[in-house]
């Protein structure tokens, strides 16, 4: 029987962070790593490739969006063929999980499964201004059995306690833990075992239509810095912005925006050339990402082979 856990939680709060402490809690046992990516283009599942587990992704959407659903049970069929002692699921940042439960209660379809609950990320800063726009925020809390609440070091007093009251209203019911780069105790298995209960399986399995997704791909010629304040130019109109680009200055590197703050990093890892030179840009449905997308695509049209909204 092989124990699966979910890991949940919206875009940038830390989930691959989260993922590669809690993987250590399983030391010695055999681990199969199932990464959802919102993007046409994985990310987080290169990042992940060194943890020593094997893994798995799928990409393109919301492993619980019924568009997907199918994938998702084949990936854990084959996954629990393979008869490891864990299954983790990373899910995408604009999943909605909370169908999960009935999922893995019909027992007939995943007979050599057994759920174990899920942990919802939540960004200490962030969390008032996307609990308030993005409705996947509150349907992975309703799903989850622990709040874990992260970067609790970059938050200030006021921020960190209206991101506890909005999950103390919405799961009054819910351990909260407090935490910075994804760091967990080391009892986190036993809360989160004693956590589990309440049935919310009843809730529809309903992909979030208010999220925008902008793909746009870059050309190698662009420069660290200009990739940069390129994606200055409409980073505080997202939810995150991510990807791998080619550079003429520092090659490979991994531009990862949640935000206003922006990364632009050497990357030295192999990524698969599909891969590189898409930009993701995903935001709320009243959030003017376009506009401001398209502003900064006249200012460096140079560099701009294409852009789908």
């Amino acid at each position: 029987m092989s124990r699966l856990y979910l890991i949940t939680g919206f875009l940038g709060a830390g989930k691959t962070t989260f993922l590669k402490n809690f993987i250590r809690l399983f030391s010695g046992q055999r681990i199969q790593l199932i990464v959802n990516e919102f993007g046409k283009e994985g990310v987080d599942g290169a990042l992940l490739s060194d943890l020593g587990a094997y893994l798995r992704e799928i990409s393109g959407g919301s492993v619980f969006c019924a568009c997907r659903l199918d994938q998702f049970e084949k990936v854990l069929r084959d996954s629990a063929g393979e008869n490891p002692d864990v299954i983790l699921v990373e899910a995408s940042g604009l999943s909605d999980p909370t169908g999960v439960r009935r999922l893995f209660s019909q027992t007939d379809r995943f007979p050599h499964i057994q759920y174990r609950g899920a942990v919802c990320l939540v960004d200490a800063v962030r969390f008032p201004k996307l609990y308030a726009t993005a409705r996947a925020c509150t349907r992975q809390l309703a799903a989850s059995d622990v709040a874990l609440v992260n970067k609790v070091d970059l938050a200030q007093d006021e921020q960190l306690e209206k991101t506890l009251t909005l999950i103390r209203n919405q799961r009054p019911d819910m351990p909260v833990v407090e935490t910075a780069f994804g760091r967990i105790p080391p009892d986190f298995l036993a809360l989160l075992d004693a956590a589990q209960g309440g049935d919310r399986s009843a809730l529809p399995l309903v992909e979030d239509l208010s999220v925008r997704r902008i793909t746009l791909r870059i050309s190698e010629t662009i420069s660290t810095y200009a990739l940069t304040m390129f994606i200055r130019m409409f980073a505080e109109q997202s939810f995150r912005v991510k990807g791998f680009l080619l550079t003429r200055d520092q090659g490979t590197v991994l531009a990862d925006c949640v935000g206003t703050s922006v990364s632009v990093v050497p990357y030295s890892a192999e990524v698969p050339r599909q891969r590189l030179g898409v930009l993701t840009v995903l935001s709320g449905s009243k959030m003017p990402v376009r506009s401001a997308v398209t502003d900064a695509c006249k200012w460096y049209a140079q560099y701009i082979i294409s852009i789908e909204f």
